[in-house]
């Protein structure tokens, strides 16, 4: 038994423990708010989600086990119990397995380094020896630093750069005593081969090499779907993220669903697409300069009409397994940002962000929410969690049923 009392300490955005008990209560929060399920009893599509611990990837699998049933295989890469706690991540994934198992469905969840053939070839075998050999649809959210490439054996390095010129932006920091401040923040430039790192990681190769590594052995069923999670954002933010290396990366990602989508017409009746999602608090994006500042801002402007995460991935498996319209724009892409990228949304949102200062900030934007959005990502700021109460640290990773 390794029982003790966590505290929230962190170092900016980034908490230093996790909390077990508020990341099992979260993640019970979010399977409550998925309506009842869309399909019929017995067992459900077989899917793969590879990024399924944290934000969007997360969202996804929880969605995807509540709303149609899925069974099959989740992957992400995440840290055991030691001297400090398991990362947030490790004590979801204890929680979505144990809930998975409560409602009746088969998912396997495995930890490990996605962009490795190793992990690869254990996917593999799970589908082949547990789920009959075929796989309905797979899901790739991975936001990672940096990527190993299995072939080469190079390491890439993403960077988060503007593209051409220095960009300064304001950005939102909490001081020592949480008050909020507004700052302003310059970005160097990409240099040398920024862009082509950034796309090597957080592009489409990986997705792509998935794509191909379960179809040359046979393990895609006829009509077979996948989707890549995308992010396209504000105007205020682009400079940053859509028009800077990581929007370099993000361009890939789609052109690699428009070849990869023809392909697996030709070979499957199948498809792939991007999904362009909305803003949300995760731990990625709290990495990126500006982006804190325009979600408390968004979240000032639209209050409870923001659309959660798994308030999102619901809708994108709606529309995957047909219950409802896909609903493509002219770039193939499924597209969960209406409500954000509505005008008059963006120019109310334009409008705080004009005159955001230190001493404004608390009157434009909601950071009450935003505060505890960035806490709950570890486990705190949960409704129902006693803190001041000690928790067993030492979760396991979650054994694969009987």
């Amino acid at each position: 038994m390794s029982e003790r009392v966590i505290a929230p300490k962190s170092r900016g955005f980034l908490f230093l423990d996790s909390h077990p008990e508020g990341c099992r209560r979260l993640v019970e929060e979010m399977w409550r708010a998925v309506p009842g399920p869309v399909t019929a009893e017995g067992d459900g599509p077989v899917a793969l989600v590879i990024g399924s611990s944290a934000g969007y990837g997360l969202a996804a699998t929880i969605a995807g086990l509540a709303r149609v049933g899925i069974r099959g295989i989740g992957v992400c890469f995440e840290k055991a119990p030691g001297r400090r706690t398991g990362t947030a991540g490790w004590y979801r994934t204890a929680a979505t397995a144990r809930l998975a198992r409560q409602h009746g469905r088969d998912m396997v969840f495995l930890n490990g380094d996605a962009f490795g053939d190793a992990m690869k070839e254990q996917v593999a075998g799970l589908l082949t020896e547990r789920f009959g050999g075929r796989l309905d649809f797979l899901v790739y959210s991975v936001a990672a630093p940096r990527r190993t490439d299995p072939d080469t054996g190079a390491v890439y390095a993403s960077a988060l750069k503007p593209i051409g010129s220095p960009h300064t932006t304001k950005t939102l920091v909490f001081d020592e005593l949480g008050a909020p401040e507004v700052k302003e923040v310059t970005t160097a430039p990409a240099e040398g081969d920024d862009i082509e790192q950034t796309v090597a990681v957080m592009g489409g190769l990986d997705w792509e090499r998935w794509i191909t590594f379960l179809a040359d052995r046979s393990l895609l069923a006829e009509g077979f779907t996948t989707a890549a999670l995308s992010y396209i954002g504000s105007p205020l933010t682009a400079a940053i993220y859509r028009q800077g290396t990581i929007g370099a990366a993000k361009s890939h990602l789609e052109a690699t669903a428009r070849t990869l989508d023809e392909r697996l017409r030709k070979t499957l009746g199948g498809r792939a697409v991007t999904s362009v999602n909305a803003a949300a608090v995760t731990q990625s994006s709290t990495a990126i300069p500006g982006i804190a500042l325009y979600t408390g801002l968004l979240r000032g402007v639209v209050g409870e009409a923001m659309v959660s995460p798994v308030g999102q991935l619901t809708q994108l498996w709606d529309r995957l397994t047909g219950a409802r319209p896909l609903g493509l724009d002219e770039e193939g892409r499924v597209r969960l940002d209406t409500w954000e990228l509505d005008p008059a949304v963006q120019d109310a949102v334009a409008e705080r962000w004009s005159s955001a200062t230190s001493d404004s900030i608390a009157a434009l934007g909601d950071l009450g929410w935003f505060a505890d959005e960035v806490r709950r990502l570890y486990g705190f700021s949960v409704p129902g969690v006693d803190y001041n109460a000690p928790v067993e640290t030492e979760v396991p990773w979650p054994a694969p049923a009987p």
